[in-house]
């Protein structure tokens, strides 16, 4: 195990300076930063020259690159075109991003792996159609109808919730965030466990196990659901990193100042520094977590190991 782990880590690094180079290069050539800077009126070419000078985009990009992932290595990220340093915007957006992720985490979990067990036990029943259309119906709907509609219905209509989140951002007040947030996972989560134990219910140890006379909850928590979790597993372990970048709709229906925000605001901006900074933390976020799902197979599979 320890030398797999090893292994592991060092296959992260050259995926984690292709995926950084990959992204740097993208971002420098969408557009210019410095008209971005300047606003609506084009800067006078002394001053786009002296900004140029000011944060290195004279050089060329590969040396830019060279020096931006040099500083990288130490803490600093470099600094928004506004003089805050990225560091700071990252110690006041991912908090609360963080949160917003595990209560989403949380209804995927809970929720999805909960009705894909009751539907994949009673496959072909009633229970399994309804919750099969309504997965459908969450997958077709945009993330943001969902948003906006449970805004207006809870929070504007029915008054249950806060229409917008507190610059605090609470668990409590996340709770219709982190549903909307998590709505088209959850609905796949659901799916995916409900095929999972369909196919595994009729396997030979599941089988074995209920010739044995083991009580049926016994049968389906230890034998047939952790066997079925690994796929299920999988997607909830890349969909960490893919909630925390995907969240910028959410967060912008319901004000939540997060990594979603800060990357609408330099991406509008075209602040390069801030778009490159919080999109190198979020590879690092799919990089471990695929690690750890990696390791979770042994945990859910004893048959598999680790060499």
């Amino acid at each position: 195990m320890g030398r797999y782990v090893v292994r592991r880590l060092l296959q992260m690094i050259p995926v984690f300076i292709g995926s950084t180079l990959l992204i740097f290069l993208m971002v420098n050539v969408m557009g210019d930063p410095i008209a971005g800077l300047c606003g609506e009126r084009a800067c006078d070419p002394a001053t786009a020259a002296q900004l140029k000078r000011e944060f290195g985009l004279d050089k060329p990009v590969w040396q830019q690159y060279a020096t931006y992932m040099g500083n990288v290595f130490t803490g600093d990220f470099g600094t928004a075109f506004n003089g805050q340093k990225v560091t700071e915007l990252m110690s006041s957006a991912f908090p609360v991003t963080i949160r917003l992720t595990v209560v989403a985490i949380l209804f995927e979990i809970v929720v999805g792996i909960a009705l894909g067990v009751v539907t994949g036990l009673r496959r072909g029943r009633p229970v399994d159609t309804g919750v099969l259309l309504g997965t459908l119906v969450v997958i077709s709907v945009p993330t943001f109808v969902t948003g906006l509609l449970l805004q207006l219905l809870l929070g504007v209509e029915w008054g249950w919730v806060r229409p917008s989140v507190s610059p605090a951002a609470a668990f409590d007040e996340l709770i219709v965030p982190g549903l909307v947030l998590a709505s088209v996972s959850l609905a796949y989560v659901t799916r995916l466990t409900r095929t999972s134990i369909a196919e595994n219910k009729r396997s030979d140890y599941v089988r074995t196990a209920i010739a044995k006379g083991l009580p049926r909850h016994r049968v389906v928590v230890r034998h047939l659901l952790r066997n079925s979790l690994i796929p299920v597993v999988t997607f909830i372990g890349t969909d960490i990193g893919a909630l925390m970048g995907g969240a910028i709709v959410t967060e912008r229906i319901f004000n939540i100042h997060g990594v979603g925000y800060q990357l609408y605001q330099g991406i509008l901006r075209q602040n390069t520094q801030t778009v490159v900074g919080f999109v190198t933390v979020l590879v690092l976020v799919f990089l471990v977590a695929n690690l750890l799902v990696d390791l979770l197979y042994a945990v859910l599979d004893p048959r598999i190991r680790y060499a």
